[in-house]
């Protein structure tokens, strides 16, 4: 009873098109009715208390680290160097978007700010060598999706904070599963372009190579930082946020030299706004997860699913559906906030490693930003193009098909995540 009561609130209200953030507070302000404990000053202490976190500071500095590296000419040097070492192959300009979203994941975190970026620099030159409009759209969009498994990734410090698990831990084993799914790309994309007609590019000299590797090079040198100091003890996710925005700023304003004060300070006021609306989200969320725990929740929910606790692979296989249908209509924070903190016990009772969960979870829900009918990465992919939707979900299936494949393979295989990731932890 009390667990429909909460999905009926949360759900009827998100339905209603009320902001996901205050569907949440109702939700928990019916559950604190139905409970006879509502109080609003407990309701407004514990959302200040939700956001009272250190891991949640890494949140602000990681962005404004993103705004600065897309506004400070980092992301056109990364495409250069991509397009340096694989734009001369059959299909090269694929391949290009496909490398520098992997890098690129490594320095912002940000889906939605990385496939813009992939949009505005490669779309025209992928048009203008006659490539097929749909697939180059669906491949930049699955592309951008790769930022919030690899490390350092917004979603991965959320679920980290949700689910208390160790962010640490979460970023050393987001490395694999996304330089996987950069592999799932690539091969997708030479199937597709297999019997394409395409304008290839003219392959670059040693001279050349090493010119984009120097430009690019301080660039490279974030992801290398963030990823060395975690893993080495030097410094903890949070503090490695501090360092990534002042990496950013420094190499931007100081050695690339290409953002103003005037750019600075918008960039500053955008991270801001992007911060305060996260926050927020957190804060509600945590009111509910809560709230979902002194109303036992999770209990109820184990009961639904106990037949399949014995069956951890079986379990993982009906969850990760589950959040794949929740994904396809929410976006991907929401969607960690409410879900995780309920999942989490059953995920614990069954046996299954917390931070194998939150990985499969970010990856699953990464797929859900290139899916109808929200497809938050893909309507900014149509959008900075200027291409219709029809379109772009058309050239879009393939990848999602061969990241669904390997979904498949992970939860099939754990070890595939849980090996590496405990050889990078040390």
């Amino acid at each position: 009873m009390t667990l429909a009561l909460f999905l009926a609130v949360l759900i009827g209200s998100i339905l209603l098109g009320l902001p996901v953030a205050y569907a949440l507070l109702l939700a928990a302000m019916a559950l604190m009715l139905q409970m006879d404990q509502f109080s609003a000053d407990i309701l407004a202490q514990s959302l200040i208390n939700g956001v009272d976190s250190f891991p949640l500071l890494a949140i602000p500095f990681f962005l404004v680290a993103g705004e600065v590296m897309s506004r400070g000419g980092l992301s056109v040097r990364i495409v250069r160097l991509a397009t340096s070492l694989v734009g001369h192959r059959k299909g090269g300009l694929g391949y290009v978007a496909i490398f520098a979203s992997v890098l690129l994941a490594g320095l912002s975190g940000s889906a939605v700010a990385d496939a813009a970026a992939l949009v505005s620099i490669l779309y025209p030159m992928m048009r203008k060598g006659g490539y097929p409009e749909g697939r180059s759209l669906g491949l930049l969009a699955s592309g951008g999706i790769i930022a919030p498994v690899i490390p350092p990734s917004l979603p991965l410090i959320l679920v980290g904070v949700a689910g208390n698990i160790s962010i640490k831990n979460l970023f050393m084993g987001g490395i694999v599963p996304g330089l996987m799914m950069g592999a799932a790309l690539m091969a997708m994309w030479s199937f597709l372009m297999r019997n394409e007609v395409l304008e290839t590019l003219p392959k670059a000299s040693l001279k050349e190579r090493l010119m984009a590797l120097r430009d690019g090079f301080w660039a490279l040198l974030l992801p290398v930082i963030i990823i060395g100091g975690i893993r080495f003890g030097i410094f903890t996710p949070t503090e490695a946020a501090v360092v990534a925005a002042v990496y950013a700023i420094f190499v931007s304003t100081v050695i690339y030299r290409e953002m103003s004060w005037r750019s600075f300070y918008e960039t500053l006021v955008s991270a801001g706004r992007s911060t305060s609306m996260v926050m927020f989200l957190v804060g509600c969320a945590m009111v509910a997860a809560w709230l979902i725990t002194v109303a036992q929740l999770p209990q109820q929910l184990a009961q639904i699913l106990e037949p399949l606790i014995d069956d951890p692979r079986l379990l993982m296989a009906v969850i990760m559906l589950i959040v794949l249908c929740v994904g396809m209509v929410m976006d991907l924070s929401p969607t960690i906030l409410i879900m995780v903190p309920l999942l989490m016990p059953v995920i614990k009772l069954a046996g299954i490693d917390p931070v194998y969960f939150g990985l499969m979870f970010v990856i699953n829900c990464s797929i859900g930003l290139i899916t109808p009918p929200v497809g938050t990465v893909l309507n900014v992919v149509c959008g900075v193009s200027r291409v219709p939707m029809s379109a772009a979900v058309k050239g879009t299936w393939p990848f999602i098909v061969a990241y669904l494949m390997l979904l498949a393979l992970f939860v099939a295989f754990p070890g595939i995540i849980t090996v590496p990731m405990k050889w990078f932890i040390g």
